[in-house]
């Protein structure tokens, strides 16, 4: 048994696939945290959530968390479209991807899978979120769930963390500088390689790490060429 994370895919069907199937070679036995933004950007978020659908039944073990874009998605039901702060041509990417013309209208069991989606996992071992931890809380797992998906800055300690580490995603970073936090052995891997940004040398890959043996994989996207702004 092996457990590994992976980070926004963002409609990356391909390269998810290929990463899962060819690459860690993901067995009925492993688990498989998944640390949300599955959609927006790539060309195929309605595929990325089928293939998760399609793994589950299979019996592959999965523990998928919420990312801030697969909230966008909540909130635009929720709280009105006005609030999907998505450029216009990533909004219909998404909604044409879907066959709808709103995001009220994407079906039911993709909206009731998102809501079902944890912010926050804790393990023996590992603390699993889409983006990161307040630290200057007395508990950092008390964070807000505002941050939990969107905080960017992070000054993790070791008196707070305890005997875990902390693994996310949500901010691009460069294959050399994941890498480097999981040689140096930090306190947090941030494993978002930026795979939909494949016009952007610094990213283009699909990030996986295996938890137990701190062995990184990463995977050039294999979705291009598709329209995509440089990050």
């Amino acid at each position: 048994m092996a457990r590994y994370a992976i980070s926004d895919i963002h409609g990356c069907l391909a390269t998810f696939r290929q990463m899962v199937e060819e690459v860690i070679k993901l067995q009925p036995q492993d688990h498989l945290y998944l640390l949300g933004d599955y959609i927006n950007k790539g060309p195929d978020s309605k595929g990325v959530l089928d293939y998760i659908f399609s793994l589950q039944r299979q019996g592959f073990q999965l523990t998928c968390l919420r990312g801030n874009h697969d909230q966008l998605l909540l909130d635009a039901i929720d709280l009105g479209e006005h609030t999907v702060w998505l450029p216009e041509e990533d909004k219909q990417k998404t909604l044409q991807n879907f066959g709808v013309s709103h995001f009220k209208d994407i079906p039911s069991a993709y909206i009731s899978f998102i809501r079902s989606l944890p912010l926050l996992v804790v393990l023996d071992d590992y603390v699993l979120v889409h983006a990161g931890l307040d630290f200057t809380l007395a508990n950092p797992l008390l964070t807000s769930n505002h941050l939990l998906l969107n905080t960017k800055r992070m000054s993790p300690t070791r008196a707070k963390l305890g005997h875990r580490k902390l693994i996310h995603g949500h901010l691009p970073v460069s294959e050399a500088s994941i890498k480097q936090a999981v040689s140096k052995n930090k306190l947090a891997f941030n494993i978002d390689a930026g795979c939909v940004y494949y016009l952007n040398e610094q990213f283009g890959s699909l990030c996986a790490l295996n938890m137990d043996k701190t062995v990184l994989f990463f995977l050039p996207n294999q979705d291009q060429p598709y329209s995509i702004k440089v990050k």
